[in-house]
């Protein structure tokens, strides 16, 4: 296998880049760097000294979260990892979706190898064999509060290191150990400390969270080349997007999206036969805004890719081990309180892109409003054309705000109080999520209406880069004659956007 074919692992250089292309396949291998499992070793060692010194240290000879008290004796301690696990290993609902799993996997090995959570070099192999299998756990989604760690969905990985509980193998759910056997590997059995560092970090919150994130950064462009061909429909003026307008208010946001319009924009002759004589003085808000909305979800996104970005190379489990100093300190890394509220602003900014696209949608849909054909369809009355898709887009908006509503303001007690402030960042995550997959559908209406109002302009074009848009929805898309099941229309055009057909148009923007 050829070495970039290779995702090395050493807990402190993981990319955002990277984490992309695994979740879209690549990386077939994964490894760890020598460096990372001489830290490992260092870090295992440092355990066996605290076990010799016949101290309590929690986690490791203690019980936990309000259990630390009760000390454990040395012939217990494997129980105690293997009792962790199962106890721990109660989440409910639908399975997250495998590659979400695979990358928690992958972002918890690279917070075990910076040697700081005293796992033995046979955990980590263990879980890189089971990363480089076609075993993946089956893990439910919900069940954590985002704080002392992602613990019951961790712990349902852990169970399938262990052989137990349910996995699949080449996508068949079936038993772990089952699993395991087919695919040559063997289950691991827990020393002191180890069940915990299993299970006791973000790496849920993580890779929801990144999933979106890596969707986002295409689906953010796409947005703005949206918005594009809106104005074009509309013929709308590109005055707003002048640089000494983003000059004089200087959110580098505003400027960057001000840029991409006018690349979308450029050689334009719809908007070169309105310049004269057009009685209209400014187009609504949802045109002309489009640098103060879309560019505010730009700096939002740099911020909450940042985040995400840090906690790739982060060690989040309790408690953390320094062996060069000598030191075990029991603190708070696992609280998930960064990832929620950053998750919090994506999925506002998200649904904020969403709202203002559903209202460019009904610029064209609205004969009152465009100087097209009432819902872009010929003979209207006996056509409906895309009356009810813009219902759908209206009803997806108003339902990503009610997904914006922020988890990380909420905290419930847990562990007899012990827990007593949580971060919800799972159920931020989740509803991140969702909001994702709303704003993809109602852009994707918005591609759809901008695509069949162009064809009302011709023989004008609209800009070159909003023509070639344009022409790849062309191939997918039939003009609108009569009514027809649009759902398939929608569902054609978010497929010729993730399948990389419109990633010519996306790479001149930035």
């Amino acid at each position: 296998m050829a070495k970039r074919d290779m995702l090395t692992l050493d807990g402190q250089s993981l990319t955002l880049a990277q984490v992309d292309r695994f979740l879209h396949g690549g990386f077939p291998s994964v490894e760890v760097s020598v460096g990372a499992r001489a830290a490992v070793k260092r870090g295992r060692a440092f355990v066996e000294k605290l076990l010799a010194r016949n101290q309590p240290v929690y986690g490791v000879n203690t019980g936990f979260g309000k259990l630390a008290s009760v000390r454990i004796p040395d012939e217990q301690l494997d129980q105690l990892q293997l009792n962790l696990i199962r106890s721990h290993a109660c989440g409910v609902g639908e399975p997250l979706p495998l590659p979400v799993v695979r990358l928690a996997m992958l972002l918890r090995v690279n917070s075990l190898v910076s040697g700081n959570s005293g796992v033995r070099q046979d955990v980590v192999d263990a879980f890189v064999a089971l990363l480089n299998s076609p075993v993946v756990p089956w893990v439910p989604r919900k069940g954590s509060v985002g704080a002392s760690g992602d613990l019951a969905p961790l712990a349902h990985i852990a169970l399938t290191l262990l052989g137990e509980g349910k996995a699949y193998h080449n996508g068949k759910l079936g038993k772990a150990a089952a699993a395991l056997k087919k695919a040559g590997l063997k289950p691991i059995t827990l020393k002191a400390k180890e069940g915990l560092a299993l299970i006791n970090g973000t790496q849920i919150i993580q890779a929801i969270g990144l999933a979106t994130i890596c969707g986002m950064q295409r689906w953010i462009k796409v947005c703005d080349a949206a918005a594009a061909l809106t104005l074009e429909a509309m013929r709308g003026s590109d005055s707003p997007f002048d640089p000494r307008v983003a000059a004089i208010r200087p959110h580098p946001g505003h400027a960057l999206v001000a840029r991409n319009m006018l690349k979308m924009l450029q050689g334009s002759a719809i908007r070169e036969s309105h310049r004269e004589n057009d009685p209209r003085v400014q187009d609504a808000y949802s045109l002309r805004c489009v640098p103060q909305v879309h560019g505010a979800a730009r700096d939002g996104f740099a911020f909450v890719k940042q985040i995400f970005e840090r906690e790739l190379n982060a060690v989040t489990d309790n408690p953390l081990l320094f062996p060069e100093d000598g030191d075990v300190i029991s603190a708070g890394n696992f609280h998930g309180q960064p990832l929620s509220q950053a998750l919090d602003f994506l999925a506002i900014l998200m649904s904020e892109l969403g709202s203002i696209s559903e209202r460019r949608t009904e610029q064209m849909v609205n004969p009152d409003l465009s100087n097209l054909p009432p819902f872009l369809v010929q003979g209207s009355g006996l056509n409906s054309g895309l009356m009810i898709a813009q219902v759908v887009a209206a009803a997806l908006a108003s339902e990503n705000k009610v997904f914006s509503h922020p988890a990380s303001v909420d905290s419930i007690p847990t562990s007899a109080n012990k827990e007593d402030h949580v971060s919800m960042g799972v159920t931020a995550a989740l509803k991140a999520a969702m909001i994702f997959e709303n704003l993809q559908h109602i852009v994707s209406i918005e591609l759809l209406a901008g695509r069949l109002a162009l064809d009302y302009h011709k023989p004008l074009k609209a800009g070159r880069n909003v023509e070639a848009i344009a022409g790849a929805l062309r191939k997918v898309v039939k003009p609108l004659k009569q009514d027809r099941v649009l759902h398939e229309d929608f569902a054609r055009v978010r497929e010729v956007v993730d399948r990389g057909g419109i990633d010519s148009v996306l790479a001149a923007l930035e």
